[in-house]
Formats: C-alpha cells, structure tokens, sequence
C-alpha cells in the first residue's frame, strides 16, 4: 500500500501536507512497532528486520523533515557551483524513496539466504531484486520530474517485490 501512495504522490494526486500526514502517521507506527517488538527481533531474521525497521524509520523522519521544509528551497552556492541540480528539499526526499527501495530489499535478500527450501526462499530473492531494479529505474529516471516513467516504474517494482516477500513471510508463519 505505501508504494502505491507513493506513486500516487508522484503523479501529483496528493497534495505535500497529504504525504506529510502520510509520514508522521509512518513515524509512530515505525516507532511504536520497533520499541513494541524490540525484545523479540534478537536473532536471525527478525534481528536483520528491527534493523532494517530503525534505518527505515531514521530515512522516514528525514523525509518528514525535508516535507516540512519550504518547497523550492535554494541549493547552496557550494552545489549549484559543484554543478548539483534540486533542492535540498528534493534530493532528501529522493534519498527517502531510495533508501525504502534498497534497504527492505537487503532484508529480503537476507532472509532467502536464511529460509529453508520449503519457504519458498525464491520468493525473498524475487523481492529482492525487484526491490535493486526498482532503485536503479528510480535513480536513472531525470531529476527534474517527478512523474518520469522510469521513477514510477522502479516504484512499480519495489511495490510487487516488497509485497510478493510479505505476502510470502505471512504464508509460511
């Protein structure tokens, strides 16, 4: 579901204080489902999954706070001079989208390497490289538009990859 936001907020069908509610409403349940579930995430897989909960989190409240910040705000004259295009605005919220393609990716990767032959570790490695194609589409798409089709294609992705490896996790536990 967050995917599919997110490729609504690409389009432009989501005003910024929609996805900004979107973020804060992440913040907590990241948060509240980490610190509620920290005892029990120690080993193996789960542990590999609180991590990938605490980097999640971390680049969601980064992208909280780049929605907070002006829209438009100016690059420096140290980037524009160094030839960076964007804001600072958009290439924190560009980092966000990245980090949520890769590092739930990470964590499927490790656990096909993890699951045995009857839970269907395919699956995790399906999810895993949808979810690097999906960053290397995204990142290859230009800069200056949000709604370039290789951006959404690369959400697309990471949409199938990530739920196919939840849907996977739900079925074998």
């Amino acid at each position: 579901m967050a995917w599919t936001f997110a490729i609504a907020a690409h389009l432009g069908r989501l005003e910024d204080r929609t996805v900004l509610i979107a973020h804060l409403v992440m913040d907590c349940i990241l948060a509240a489902f980490a610190a509620a579930s920290w005892s029990e995430m120690n080993e193996g897989v789960l542990r590999a999954w609180k991590l990938v909960l605490l980097v999640g989190l971390a680049f969601t409240l980064l992208g909280t706070g780049a929605l907070l910040g002006r829209e438009g705000s100016p690059s420096s004259e140290a980037e524009t001079a160094a030839g960076e295009t964007g804001s600072v605005r958009e290439r924190a919220l560009a980092l966000t989208v990245q980090a949520w393609l890769l590092v739930p990716g990470a964590g499927l990767a490790y656990t096909g390497l993890c699951a045995e032959e009857g839970e269907a570790p395919g699956v995790y490695f399906v999810g895993a490289a949808c979810s690097a194609l999906g960053s290397l589409a995204y990142a290859s798409a230009p800069t200056d538009s949000p709604v370039a089709t290789r951006k959404l294609l690369g959400l697309a992705l990471a949409n199938v990859g990530q739920t196919a490896g939840i849907v996977n996790a739900v079925y074998q536990y």
